[in-house]
């Protein structure tokens, strides 16, 4: 039996309005938008500010720690790219930015509400990658 092709992660499809924050995960960075006029930080990105209704914005570097707010464990159904069950995370970052992604390195009966989380990246189809977040303090 020979192994296939490994599969990975597909990559993301990139917006206007999104590219900046995709091409800031492949260099490692977690960012997020602020509003230009009244300086509310935002995500998912978005061309306007939901706040005062300004378009204008800038980009700022988030420190990638936080707290895990929702998680559900998901079995169903699969994609050969990701590893099940998947947890997925609504992540209170510290700066006030509410992210979903994935909880990994932990098994899925440890997960609970308030965890202490922190920034890893996983690798995507295009050699980029997307933020997922670990246990703080669980290791590389």
């Amino acid at each position: 039996m020979t192994a296939g092709p490994s599969v990975q992660r597909p990559a993301p499809i990139l917006t206007e309005d999104n590219h900046t924050f995709w091409e800031a995960a492949r260099e490692g960075r977690l960012v997020a938008q602020r509003c230009g006029d009244c300086g509310q930080l935002r995500h998912p990105p978005r061309p306007m500010c939901p706040a005062c209704h300004s378009l204008q914005r800038e980009v700022v570097d988030l420190s990638g720690t936080g707290v895990v707010y929702s998680y559900s464990i998901l079995h169903h159904p699969q994609h050969p790219a990701f590893s099940y069950p998947v947890i997925a995370v609504l992540v209170d970052l510290d700066e006030g930015v509410r992210m979903l992604s994935n909880l990994v390195d932990i098994n899925a009966g440890d997960v609970h509400i308030g965890m202490a989380v922190e920034l890893a990246f996983a690798a995507t189809g295009d050699d980029g990658a997307v933020p997922v977040f670990k246990p703080r303090g669980s290791g590389p």
